[in-house]
């Protein structure tokens, strides 16, 4: 009879971007149970929100996290809006949408990039984040920041970007396509890759559903959620389709990154070409008073951010559910039953974000 033993897992690992913490129950080299640890990196950033204005808040709520920083910054102004009831122009709908996709682009080619160190293909991740250069020289040149971009506030936006710029941008984008399509070709096509993951990690539909999975999880797993079909900033005035695989293993969560770069990328272009003229920003007066359930779809899914204010200007409260937190339980239910070798691939293929779910 089999003996159970518990090995460690992270929070530091070699393969770890992110300080994860989970406790393996094994059975010789097979996980029958896992038991996750969270507040290794807790921070209390929500506590700060009594301590600062309503209007200095976005830094700190851009901070929850250094790769899905501008849409966390994106979701908290929107809330803000959304209680004192801003109309924010047109325009700034269409900067905060060409944004919010390339940092849906900077993100997922950092992901490939590390999903392939994970795997031992050291050329792929090189690849990978030197066409996730491009993204974030496109970033500082109309933001100001190449992670931390500080652009957003309540009203509006604090830059501009020039028509040539933006005609500059798509075309930036489109002679990267090649490139993007040599990269994905790797993780779709290659033999290697394919044996690694296909079969690894699978999460059913039905659990994708039942355990709350969002993004990429969920979408990988033929769960067909997508925050952005709501409409929120200027998705509503795009057409574009979320990507879905019915796989539900790791190889059908990575397929959906790698199509999404695409999807984004004609997100972008159809913004450059719908963007109107006119202002970036209104005046902003008074203090939010009131409360409101912003919603967002991150690179590594839907993000909530639970905002309360009293007509003061510190907020009450600002509760923040990250894609991270709510992918916990179904990354709980891939790692029962995989060998061990498996967990840092599994683990890695949710793309987990630890300093957003420890706030």
């Amino acid at each position: 009879m089999s003996k159970q033993i518990i090995v460690p897992f992270g929070p530091q690992h070699p393969v770890l971007p992110e300080p994860i913490h989970l406790d393996l129950v094994l059975e010789d080299e097979t996980v029958v149970d896992v038991i996750p640890t969270i507040g290794y990196v807790h921070r209390g950033l929500e506590k700060l929100v009594e301590k600062r204005e309503y209007t200095e808040y976005v830094y700190i709520a851009e901070r929850i996290c250094g790769i899905c920083s501008y849409i966390h910054s994106q979701t908290y102004v929107q809330g803000i809006e959304a209680i004192m009831g801003i109309e924010v122009p047109e325009r700034t709908q269409y900067l905060r949408t060409i944004w919010s996709e390339y940092s849906r682009l900077h993100s997922h080619l950092l992901w490939l990039g590390l999903f392939a160190d994970s795997m031992g293909f050291e050329s792929v991740f090189m690849n990978a984040w030197r066409l996730r250069e491009h993204i974030l020289d496109d970033l500082e040149a109309t933001t100001g920041g190449r992670v931390i971009q500080g652009v957003n506030k309540v009203g509006g936006v604090r830059r501009d970007i020039s028509p040539g710029k933006l005609d500059e941008m798509v075309k930036g984008l489109k002679g990267m396509e090649k490139d993007l399509h040599d990269l994905t070709n790797v993780f779709l096509h290659d033999k290697s890759v394919s044996h690694r993951l296909k079969g690894v990690g699978v999460l059913g539909k039905e659990d994708a559903y039942y355990l709350g999975a969002v993004g990429p999880t969920a979408r990988g797993s033929g769960v067909a959620i997508d925050i952005r079909e709501t409409g929120y900033a200027a998705f509503g005035k795009i057409n574009f389709k979320p990507v879905v695989e019915h796989g539900g293993d790791c190889y059908a969560r990575c397929a959906v990154r790698a199509k999404e770069m695409f999807t984004s990328i004609d997100i972008i272009d159809q913004c450059v070409k719908k963007i109107p003229d006119g202002p970036i920003d209104v005046k902003v007066t008074g203090a939010p008073d009131g409360e409101y359930f912003s919603r967002t779809e991150q690179p590594r899914g839907e993000v909530i951010h639970y905002i309360k204010g009293n007509g003061k200007k510190n907020l009450v409260r600002h509760r923040v559910r990250t894609p991270t937190f709510t992918n916990i339980p179904p990354l709980v239910r891939l790692l029962k039953g995989c060998e061990l070798a498996d967990v840092p691939v599994i683990v890695l293929s949710i793309d987990p974000c630890i300093g957003c779910a420890e706030r």
